[in-house]
């Protein structure tokens, strides 16, 4: 007959340490759901979803009417189109395409990305936001100001 030489303890400790190491695992990969490409409920642009350090963040990688078209008043025409709505005139030279517009959202969990804030390069305003997964093609993006209840939400799909 063999003796054990795990005792109760350690037995108790490895399967904490498991469930730990289980539920860490499934706490990441549920926040790597929202990462790709998304297009915007007017399907006008295209926003590539990453990591950026231990935050989720965005960029433009499509737009629609990426040059300006003949008749423009905004910019040369058969050029990029560029951020000329931005508060900072020096980044008023950036092109829409590889522009980021989501920053610092953090995973709360059940589906949930928070902190961030979305640039609108419409306006040029950044605003607080939230974004909810719905479905794996779903996507609801809040912007708001101060509290979510004085916002807008927009839903993105993939």
């Amino acid at each position: 007959m063999m003796v054990s030489t795990i005792s109760r303890q350690q037995r108790i400790f490895s399967f904490i340490l498991g469930l730990i190491i289980a539920m860490a695992s499934a706490h990441a990969s549920g926040s790597e759901e929202i990462l790709g490409v998304w297009s915007t409920e007017g399907k006008e642009a295209k926003i590539m979803i990453y990591r950026c350090g231990e935050k989720y963040c965005g960029e433009i990688v499509w737009f629609k009417d990426k040059y300006y078209p003949p008749d423009s008043k905004e910019g040369e025409p058969g050029t990029p189109v560029l951020d000329h709505n931005n508060p900072n005139p020096e980044l008023r030279k950036a092109p829409i395409i590889g522009l980021r517009i989501l920053y610092d959202f953090t995973y709360a969990g059940d589906n949930l990305w928070t902190g961030g804030r979305i640039y609108n390069p419409d306006d040029g305003k950044t605003y607080r936001a939230k974004m909810t997964l719905m479905s794996p093609n779903q996507l609801n993006l809040r912007g708001f100001i101060g509290i979510s209840l004085l916002g807008r939400t927009t839903t993105w799909t993939r």
